[in-house]
């Protein structure tokens, strides 16, 4: 009786470990700016790696305004693979600013939520 509970433990730890998890890893989850000037490049890259073991993909990618657009990667990114979000921001407002990018993909933690932040000076 003992003997069919670990047989039944180890099977179901098998089990749960041949479940494929896609799990994003960013070199950093906040691009700060810093103080950079009015009308400046607003382009950042943001750059993360597939470190789960079945391919991911991204479906959209959300913001908390109009000033800020991103680009996906249109393929798949595939376990162990590197790849990139490109985030605009409109820099032709004097002021702080704070805006969040809402990744939603087959990831184990989607949505995901990276941030851009900043200051721009006239």
């Amino acid at each position: 009786c003992n003997m069919k509970k670990v047989f039944l433990f180890v099977l179901a730890l098998l089990f749960s470990m041949a479940i494929s998890a896609q799990e994003f890893k960013f070199e950093k989850e906040t691009i700060n700016y810093g103080k950079i000037k009015k009308n400046a490049d607003g382009k950042r890259v943001f750059k993360f790696t597939n470190v789960g073991d079945a391919p991911i993909i991204i479906k959209e990618i959300k913001t908390s305004c109009d000033c800020t657009v991103p680009e996906k990667p249109k393929k798949p990114i595939m376990p162990g693979e590197e790849a990139t979000i490109t985030v605009s921001y409109d820099t032709a407002t004097v002021g702080g600013f704070s805006k969040e990018i809402i990744i939603f993909s087959n990831a184990k933690t989607s949505p995901k939520k990276i941030k851009i932040k900043g200051f721009i000076i006239d």
